[in-house]
């Protein structure tokens, strides 16, 4: 199955999976897609009645957080929004890699959103932290739950650094659904590809462990919105909506979500046909 679903044809992707999708000209405009979809979403759940909101986002795909503080320095106060990043990196000594380093999720968004708005209108910003790790359940249960979860999509799958099972590793759908915010070690896909696109391939210089926020969390969210703009996730994006739901593609289990919908660029949506280069 996993087969056919990397043959599918750009026009068949998305069909009769329930799963509403999106397809953007390119990069640029799915930025501003994504900007628009959090600034849309935090206004209707303000309109709803929520006092605060809620959500969990990524660092990856990026840009969308300089469309976000543009909007709020031309007015859209988002401080009774709460955004709960993904993941974070480690260093070898096991706590987060500093603030400072070039591959810090939590020094992006300091440096694209945060830091360049009056703190008055800033969201909140919340890490899931390596000696807290029941922190990001308490700042849910606060919020009275996740008003939407955004992401991207790794090469293998993961969404956050929910990474899929190690050869040999025993688990199934249900129980790796349930699996809560924790430390892992990456992936060798996880760790190349990220070399890939952060660190012109130096392997050795992307983090081998990281905090991420579980699918426990992601699952429970009220809605699912993804983001996928590299010409890497061609394969990806086929077996998340039409291959089988597996711990082996952890996106897939999105599917069991009542609201998921995903955004792609149409480099993205494009057969991933062999070809040497």
């Amino acid at each position: 199955m996993r087969g056919n679903a990397l043959h599918l044809p750009a026009g068949a992707l998305g069909e009769g999976v329930g799963v509403p999708l999106t397809v953007v000209p390119d990069a640029a405009a799915l930025t501003h897609a994504f900007a628009d979809v959090i600034l849309a979403e935090y206004r209707a759940a303000k309109a709803a009645g929520r006092d605060r909101v809620l959500f969990i986002v990524p660092v990856g795909p990026v840009g969308q957080y300089d469309l976000l503080a543009e909007a709020v320095n031309a007015g859209q106060a988002l401080s009774d929004l709460t955004l709960l990043g993904m993941d974070e990196y480690l260093a070898p000594d096991g706590g987060w890699i500093a603030e400072d380093h070039p591959l810090s999720f939590r020094g992006h968004l300091r440096r694209h959103l945060t830091s360049r708005v009056d703190p008055a209108r800033a969201p909140r910003v919340v890490f899931p932290h390596p000696a807290r790790l029941g922190e990001p359940a308490e700042v849910i249960a606060e919020h009275g739950g996740v008003d939407v979860c955004f992401g991207g999509v790794g090469i293998a799958g993961h969404v956050a650094f929910n990474e899929p099972p190690e050869p040999g590793e025993r688990t199934d759908a249900a129980e790796f659904a349930d699996r809560p915010t924790r430390v892992l070690r990456l992936s060798r896909e996880t760790r190349t590809i990220n070399a890939v696109t952060a660190t012109g391939g130096a392997i050795d210089l992307v983090p081998e462990r990281a905090v991420t926020i579980g699918m426990r969390e992601i699952l429970g969210a009220r809605r699912i919105r993804l983001f996928m703009n590299r010409p890497w996730q061609r394969g990806i994006i086929r077996l998340m909506l039409h291959g089988p739901v597996t711990p082996a593609v952890p996106a897939s289990l999105l599917r069991r979500h009542p609201d998921f919908a995903v955004t792609a660029t149409e480099d993205v949506v494009q057969s991933p046909l062999p070809v040497l280069r």
